[in-house]
């Protein structure tokens, strides 16, 4: 019976999950991107008594390890890693643009709607977003980097397929295209699919190193 904390302090919104056999079973979240190092810690802890477990319960820490905001990342990590330490538990690592692309997967799912391709976009500043495309089946066909947006992005592609754009970057993106394959939604809620692909990481015993593990910032790998 897994028991797995998941941590996300990548974006502006911060949550900490307890999931049991990959489902959800208590939440709790925070809005304000300038705290989440002190949202992170008690959270925990209220979060465990409420659903009256102890720490020494849990069977693995998971956390959100980037791309993404690049303290947000730290803080999540160091975290992650100091329970797993303090408490010989092992650790997982979750992209965050796999887990925004499973997020949205698991929506239209939901809604029975056609599956596109999927292209998460994070904002990375000015006109550069950290993005990657799948497809229905959940399979990487654009390798995850940093782009500089233009009216030119994806185009080939676009041509020949329905593409999901979403996130926070791809508000920048709709303005910029007018192709009738460009598709817009809103931010997933990745609560779901955050259980989920920790405990499949977890039944598959990929843990990360815990001293060695670092936050993805992917943009410092594309540079030049």
């Amino acid at each position: 019976m897994p028991i797995i904390l998941n941590i996300d302090t990548s974006s502006n919104v911060a949550s900490i999950s307890i999931s049991r056999y990959g489902k959800g079973i208590g939440r709790i979240q925070n809005d304000d991107q300038k705290e989440h190092a002190s949202f992170l810690q008690p959270a925990i802890k209220n979060l465990l008594l409420s659903l009256q477990l102890k720490m020494t319960e849990i069977d693995a820490v998971a956390v959100v390890n980037g791309p993404g905001s690049y303290t947000g990342l730290r803080v999540g990590m160091a975290s992650a890693k100091g329970i797993c330490y303090a408490l010989k538990k092992p650790l997982i690592t979750i992209g965050s643009l796999p887990l925004m692309s499973k997020s949205a997967l698991i929506s239209l799912k939901k809604e029975e709607k056609p599956i596109p391709l999927l292209c998460p976009m994070i904002d990375a500043r000015r006109m550069e977003v950290f993005t990657t495309i799948y497809n229905s089946t959940f399979e990487e066909i654009f390798p995850a980097q940093a782009i500089i947006l233009s009216y030119e992005t994806f185009v080939a592609t676009l041509l020949q397929n329905k593409i999901l754009f979403f996130g926070n970057g791809a508000v920048k993106f709709k303005e910029l295209t007018d192709h009738p394959n460009a598709l817009f939604s809103s931010v997933y809620d990745n609560y779901d699919a955050l259980c989920e692909l920790s405990y499949l990481k977890f039944l598959s015993n990929q843990f990360s190193d815990i001293a060695y593990c670092e936050p993805l910032y992917l943009k410092e790998f594309f540079n030049g």
